[in-house]
């Protein structure tokens, strides 16, 4: 597995090593493509709660990059609780795979403009210290969280269109 792959693995994100599955009531563990990752749901809410904390209702820019940041980390909080109560096995007509492509590729690119807004409205001559202390590390993290996404994106990517599966696992094996 490779050290990215092995960053965003689902397991990990759940508190276990890779090697070992993890069984959610009597299935076992739903493949990675279907999982929206931790990582962002962590970074997404240190980047509104940052912002939050300043005043950023006195600068429009803030609220774009409010806006961004509450809207895909409640988003990414929904797939994953979907992913935990599995609603991916019960809903399969659904093309999991491309909805969570086309939302981690959403999300990478208004996370750029949201990335760009942020640290071009920090101004390090600002009367209130604190807020260009937390103003910054915000922009900080809307770039992690954008590169975070962007690999996201990679991997659903992949298996949407399907390059992590073997010969042996895409064979056929309905003979009638």
């Amino acid at each position: 597995m490779a050290a990215a792959e092995a960053l965003f693995h689902p397991s990990l994100a759940l508190g276990v090593s890779p090697g070992h599955s993890v069984v959610l009531g009597n299935m076992e563990e739903p493949q990675p493509e279907h999982f929206p990752r931790l990582t962002p749901q962590v970074l997404g809410l240190l980047v509104w709660a940052l912002i939050a904390d300043t005043t950023y209702y006195l600068h429009a820019a803030y609220a774009w990059v409010m806006f961004v940041s509450i809207f895909f980390w409640i988003l990414t909080v929904l797939f994953f609780v979907a992913y935990l109560l599995q609603l991916q096995l019960k809903f399969y007509m659904i093309p999991w795979s491309l909805v969570l492509m086309i939302f981690n590729a959403v999300a990478t690119v208004l996370y750029i403009t949201a990335f760009v807004t942020c640290a071009a409205a920090v101004q390090p001559t600002s009367w209130r210290q604190w807020d260009y202390n937390r103003r910054a590390a915000a922009s900080f993290f809307a770039c992690v969280t954008m590169i975070t996404y962007g690999v996201s994106t990679f991997f659903s990517f992949r298996a949407w269109k399907g390059l992590g599966s073997n010969a042996a696992t895409s064979q056929v094996t309905d003979h009638a």
